[in-house]
């Protein structure tokens, strides 16, 4: 199939296919006139690119994982595709981690400006004496 029927078949743009084969990601044969062709199982390998790309794995880790996603979803079980994982879940945790106290550290600068504000108003109000 021609880069475009594959655009069509797994819903990503020319532009990204021919980045992902610059990339080694994904191979194509090229016809006398020069036009890319794919083979039928290039359509399961983008979807397997896409899966990867949205765990956050780097198009170079995926490359690395590529040969473990053959046949079906998901990957073949061996100790270099779990340790990529691991290592992507690892960085991912820290990640979170990391928003967590990001997160804490803006709650207490919105606690600290709201009590401010409220401290503020009634400084106002009394500053304004009985009514």
């Amino acid at each position: 199939m021609r880069i475009g029927e594959l655009s069509r078949r797994t819903g990503v743009s020319t532009r990204l296919l021919r980045y992902y084969e610059e990339q080694g990601l994904l191979k194509a044969e090229r016809d006398a006139n020069g036009y890319r062709r794919y083979g039928p199982a290039a359509v399961e390998r983008v979807v397997r690119i896409r899966e990867l790309l949205a765990g956050g794995l780097t198009t170079e880790a995926i490359r690395d994982l590529l040969p473990c996603a053959q046949g079906g979803p998901g990957l073949m079980p061996c100790d270099h595709s779990a340790q990529v994982l691991g290592d992507q879940l690892s960085r991912v945790d820290e990640q979170m981690a990391e928003l967590r106290r990001k997160r804490e550290a803006l709650m207490c600068v919105t606690e600290a400006m709201e009590t401010r504000r409220r401290q503020d108003e009634a400084l106002a109000l009394a500053a304004l004496g009985p009514a």
